[in-house]
């Protein structure tokens, strides 16, 4: 019986957010797999990509992921390119289900705008065009990894939360 849930989807689609709230809702514990690798490597994602390379930070996301995957009763706020690495998948799914949020390039570009935090893979002069490149070359990963996919795009964080559980009721292999 799988009792984690794992969010997964590109940035801005509002896995924090929905994951901080489903935890709280649900009376599990939040984790999001971002900040655990910057304290694990004692600087922001953005640092990590400029001073050791993508590669160094996907090896530190194999390795948070392999031990936030072991916790039952979690809920995982993943990073967008978590799906790149199959082993990440296959570790989150044996004690979660995965949950893929989905928003229009539009929606996520409006999003990462307004938080305002650096986003190291859209630290480009044409954002909304990376996004749209980033979004289809993931898309298969993320489609292939989802046990239950929403699209948060015109949605409330409560209302994304409220989709989520409702579709776990009725997953007999989970425990609320």
């Amino acid at each position: 019986m799988k009792s984690s849930i794992a969010l997964i989807g590109f940035m801005g689609v509002g896995k924090t957010a929905v994951g901080k709230a489903l935890a709280d809702k649900l009376g599990k514990e939040f984790v999001e797999l971002d900040s655990q690798i910057e304290q694990k490597a004692g600087k922001s994602i953005t640092q990590i990509f400029e001073q050791d390379g993508e590669i160094t930070f996907r090896e530190l996301e194999i390795e948070s992921v392999k031990q936030v995957s072991e916790k039952k009763n979690t809920v995982i706020a993943c990073g967008g390119g978590v799906v790149l690495n199959k082993i990440n998948i296959d570790r989150l799914r044996e004690n979660a289900r995965i949950v893929y949020l989905v928003a229009s390039p539009q929606i996520i570009l409006k999003r990462i705008l307004k938080g305002g935090e650096k986003r190291p893979l859209v630290n480009v002069s044409d954002k909304a065009a990376t996004i749209r490149e980033l979004l289809e070359f993931r898309k298969p990963f993320y489609k292939r990894a989802a046990d239950i996919t929403i699209n948060t795009s015109n949605l409330s964080v409560n209302s994304v939360v409220k989709q989520i559980i409702s579709r776990l009721r009725e997953d007999e292999g989970f425990s609320l």
